[in-house]
């Protein structure tokens, strides 16, 4: 019997890109555990190892659309990545989603269909995103 493969997402449910890339991962059979990482943000450890595990480096992980990155002056060059993470995990809404880690690899899927990369299992149906976007056709291949 295989095992289910083993998927966490780092979600946001307020944001579409979140939801579509959950959808996605659904759409492929599985059910991820789902993290609220405003609610639950992972330990600094797991945010390192998610950051370097993607290939990314901490100010591409960094929202910048948020009030914090603003009003704590983010942008500023004499951050450095370890005073950054800290301010991700006081400040969770700077820390950017959907963060999907599997065997496979860890990706912050943006655009959602970026979560593809990493799972292995095909999508069993079609897949529009919520604004209408085919991302995956009626045989279940990835729409470029």
């Amino acid at each position: 019997m295989n095992q289910m493969p083993k998927v966490q997402i780092y979600h946001n449910p307020a944001c579409g890109t979140s939801r579509n890339t959950l959808a996605l991962i659904r759409n492929a059979g599985i059910e991820p555990e789902v993290i609220e990482y405003l609610l639950t943000p992972p330990s600094k450890d797991q945010l390192v190892n998610m950051i370097r595990d993607a290939g990314l480096t901490v100010r591409e992980v960094l929202r910048k659309n948020v009030d914090p990155y603003t009003e704590l002056n983010l942008d500023d060059a004499g951050w450095s990545d370890e005073k950054l993470l800290d301010t991700m995990l006081q400040h969770p809404i700077l820390i950017n989603r959907p963060l999907v880690v599997t065997e496979f690899g860890t990706r912050l899927c943006r655009p959602s269909e970026v979560v593809l990369d990493i799972l292995r299992l095909p999508q069993l149906k079609a897949f529009a995103k919520e604004d209408g976007e085919i991302i995956v056709d009626e045989q279940g291949n990835r729409v470029k």
